[in-house]
C-alpha cells in the first residue's frame, strides 16, 4: 500500500512539474522568433550561400577542370544557385482559406518546386556530360548519400 501510494505521489508531481513547464509553451501564440523565419533572409542566409559557394570551389578543385570544362561548370553553378526570392506564404492569410484552398496552395508550391528541380537536373546533367570518367567518379563521390540538395555524407 506504501509503495503504490508513493508510486502514485510520484507520478502526479511529475505530471505537475511537466504541465507547470510546459503550459507557458502551449499557451504562446505569437510567432516562432528568428528559428520561425526563412532562411532565404538574414544571417542564415548568408551563412547558407557561404556554404555553398565552399562546397562549389571543393568541388571545383577536386574536379580539376579543364579551360574547354570551364563554361559547362559555369553555366552548372548559376543554374543550382540558391532561390533566395521566394517567400513563404502568409501563415495569417493561410489561415483564412478552406481547407481545399490550402491544398491547392500546396500544390501550387510543390509544382512550383518539382520545376525548379527538373531545371537543376537538366543543368546537372548537361555538365555531367562534359565531365571524363575519372571527374564523374569525383562528382558522383561528392554527391554520395545527399538526402538534403547534395550536402554529402555526414
Amino acid at each position: 500500500m506504501n509503495t503504490t501510494r508513493k508510486i502514485i505521489v510520484t507520478t502526479l508531481a511529475a505530471a505537475a512539474i511537466t504541465l507547470g513547464a510546459a503550459g507557458p509553451v502551449l499557451a504562446y501564440k505569437g510567432d516562432c522568433g528568428p528559428m520561425g523565419q526563412g532562411w532565404n533572409d538574414g544571417p542564415k542566409a548568408e551563412r547558407m550561400k557561404e556554404r555553398m559557394q565552399a562546397r562549389q570551389d571543393a568541388l571545383h578543385k577536386n574536379l580539376q577542370l579543364t579551360a574547354a570544362q570551364e563554361p559547362a561548370w559555369k553555366a552548372f553553378t548559376e543554374k543550382t544557385a540558391l532561390k533566395t526570392d521566394w517567400q513563404r506564404p502568409d501563415p495569417e492569410a493561410m489561415a483564412k482559406l478552406t481547407a481545399p484552398e490550402r491544398m491547392e496552395k500546396m500544390l501550387e508550391m510543390s509544382k512550383q518546386h518539382q520545376t525548379l528541380m527538373t531545371e537543376r537536373l537538366e543543368a546537372m546533367k548537361t555538365f555531367y556530360a562534359v565531365l571524363t570518367p575519372e571527374q564523374k567518379k569525383v562528382f558522383d563521390e561528392h554527391h554520395a548519400g545527399s538526402r538534403r540538395g547534395g550536402q554529402g555524407k555526414r
